[in-house]
């Protein structure tokens, strides 16, 4: 190939090249651009042709060029804007875009020229920026998603702990039904059954005129009304608690004579040779509570004490009164709690194992226990089967 036809194999290469190609000389004077290069600044040949490399880069590159020349020529200290690198070029119309550069230094015999070459990354930052984009609209959703799926999963266990708690609620209530037909069908029905025949057999006595079998068999129906009257009570008095009906209203008054008229009115309903002892610790008497519903809790658990007791038994009822505390102790010697029921024995309908034919609703000590929390006291129960049990109330309260 000669010479001339190598040149113009050189110019073809040039001029139908993709990347543009800008030839410069030492001065930074531009001596020829190929049609990509062109087409990328958007300008004419005759436009750029004889003007300054710099007036295709924007700023700080535009006023810095002449100086990175300039030191090269003086000290040959290479400083060709981002040869090799990433670099900014600008539009005729003012528009900045990146490209790689390449610059080669070519040596004539009486002068050198620098030609660049320029690959366009536009579409590849294009690019570039629209996978950042979507990466970031990516992260934004999974981060979403994901708090979605806590939020969810999160909802989920409460779900699974409201029902837990729906499933041991019915349990609870589904043992309380079947306590109270339990409860109801023995406890009506055994009075009444008594009432029947202790009155069948009044008829029979009275014609033979046997006082004391009449007595004993009209003893007999009196304590079967007062039990129906106890199981009415305690319905009425857990239907006002459950209803919220039931408010504590203190007055002051004197818990001795109080406590003292209780014993008495209790004494009457004993067994055989069983006694109530009641005895008062305190320099003073004055109390502030709801008489009424302390009256209650009184008569509750002396109640139970005559009746989980034998004849022949003493029941002890004490109050102590220290500044603005009362305790209040029922002590018996009867057939006590087995600790295993002991956990439960403040639930309504709850009984005892060991309470066998003796008659109750398993609603009183549920029933002194509210009423003891409206006064905002506490109540204790200490018991060992066949040993007795001590019930303790305590309260503070403010005259």
């Amino acid at each position: 190939m000669s010479l001339m036809d190598r040149s113009k194999f050189l110019d073809a290469i040039i001029e139908n090249a993709i990347d543009g190609i800008i030839t410069i000389d030492d001065k930074g004077i531009i001596e020829h651009l190929n049609p990509a290069a062109l087409e990328l600044f958007g300008y004419e040949r005759v436009e750029l042709v004889g003007q300054n490399i710099s007036k295709l880069m924007p700023e700080p590159d535009y006023s810095r060029h002449d100086k990175y020349l300039s030191r090269y020529e003086h000290t040959g200290q290479k400083h060709i804007i981002g040869t090799g690198r990433e670099v900014s070029g600008k539009r005729k119309d003012g528009s900045v875009f990146p490209f790689r550069l390449g610059v080669s230094e070519i040596k004539f015999s009486d002068r050198k020229i620098y030609t660049g070459f320029i690959h366009d990354l536009s579409k590849e930052k294009a690019n570039e920026e629209q996978i950042k984009s979507y990466t970031e609209k990516l992260e934004v959703k999974i981060k979403e998603r994901t708090q979605d799926l806590v939020k969810l999963v999160s909802e989920l266990e409460m779900a699974k702990e409201n029902m837990r708690a729906l499933f041991q609620k019915e349990k609870e209530l589904n043992q309380l039904k079947t306590r109270f037909v339990s409860m109801a069908s023995h406890e009506f029905r055994t009075p009444l059954s008594s009432i029947q025949l202790s009155a069948s057999l009044i008829d029979k006595y009275t014609t033979k005129q046997d006082t004391a079998s009449v007595e004993k068999h009209t003893l007999k129906i009196k304590n079967s009304i007062n039990n129906l009257t106890t199981i009415l009570n305690d319905f009425l008095s857990l239907e006002k608690l459950e209803a919220g009906k039931v408010e504590a209203s203190a007055q002051s008054f004197n818990i001795i004579s109080f406590a003292e008229e209780i014993a008495e009115e209790m004494q009457m309903m004993t067994k055989q040779n069983q006694h109530i002892i009641y005895e008062h610790t305190g320099t003073t008497a004055e109390v502030y509570l709801d008489a009424n519903l302390l009256k209650n809790c009184i008569i509750n658990l002396i109640s139970n004490s005559i009746k989980y007791s034998g004849e022949d038994t003493l029941i002890q009822f004490n109050t102590i009164l220290k500044d603005d505390e009362l305790i209040l102790e029922v002590k018996d010697n009867g057939i006590g709690i087995p600790k295993a029921d002991q956990n439960n024995l403040f639930e309504p309908f709850f009984r005892a194992h060991n309470t066998g034919d003796i008659p109750g609703t398993g609603l009183g000590l549920n029933i002194v226990k509210r009423y003891v929390g409206l006064m905002n006291g506490s109540v204790v129960c200490e018991s060992e089967q066949n040993s007795g049990t001590i019930f303790t109330l305590n309260f503070r309260f403010i005259k």
